[in-house]
């Protein structure tokens, strides 16, 4: 059973940081995923068949490989998975996994987790104070919030206006950017924020979400 009261310790904190809090948590999750499989499943051979079987992690993930300290764990998963390419490059056919990357498998779930506790926090006990630092946060980036929708039919109105607002804020700083980079106008840019010269990061970052 899902202990809510995480949920909402990480959800807080997550809000309390820049950038989309679902990416945050996910990012923090699958760090904290990689480690313990690394530490504890590398023996496990139900979990070296299904790992090997899925062709690894995907190469987003395989890149986090890189900052882990266990070159054994890392050797040992490799090897297996080498095998099997070196296998599919002498019978001259492609390799094709059975299975999905173990770090997007535990990804999605979370996603659902959390947007499920969001959802069904609101009018609950602690309903308002979730609210308050969500809305305090940047909330969720575009694939998030997709995310979201499609998961739930009901969703409380306050995060569809809160991120309907921050999207079409989004959208006048991206066009006032665009448009003020025009020739002859850069006393007008000049005038802008660091942060609205900045806008096509921000939009660019919303727009992938990433963990």
């Amino acid at each position: 059973m899902v202990d809510r009261h995480i949920n909402f310790i990480e959800l807080e904190k997550a809000c309390a940081k820049p950038g989309c809090p679902l990416c945050t948590i996910i990012s923090e999750r699958a760090e904290r995923y990689i480690d313990g499989m690394l530490f504890e499943h590398v023996s496990d051979r139900v979990f070296r068949k299904e790992f090997r079987e899925a062709g690894g992690f995907c190469s987003v993930h395989s890149q986090k490989l890189d900052s882990f300290r266990d070159g054994l764990a890392v050797a040992i998963l490799s090897r297996d998975i080498l095998e099997d390419r070196i296998a599919a490059f002498n019978r001259r056919k492609p390799w094709k996994p059975k299975g999905a990357c173990p770090v997007c498998v535990e990804r999605e779930r979370i996603e659902k987790e959390y947007l499920t506790f969001l959802v069904q926090a609101d009018g609950g006990e602690n309903g308002n104070a979730v609210r308050d630092f969500f809305t305090a946060s940047e909330g969720f980036c575009v694939p998030h919030y997709a995310k979201l929708l499609e998961i739930s039919k009901f969703i409380p109105k306050w995060i569809v206006i809160f991120h309907e607002s921050k999207f079409e804020e989004l959208m006048r700083k991206t066009s006032q950017f665009i448009e003020l980079s025009a020739y002859g106008r850069g006393t007008e840019f000049a005038a802008l924020s660091e942060k609205d010269k900045l806008v096509w990061k921000e939009i660019a970052r919303n727009l992938r979400g990433g963990d």
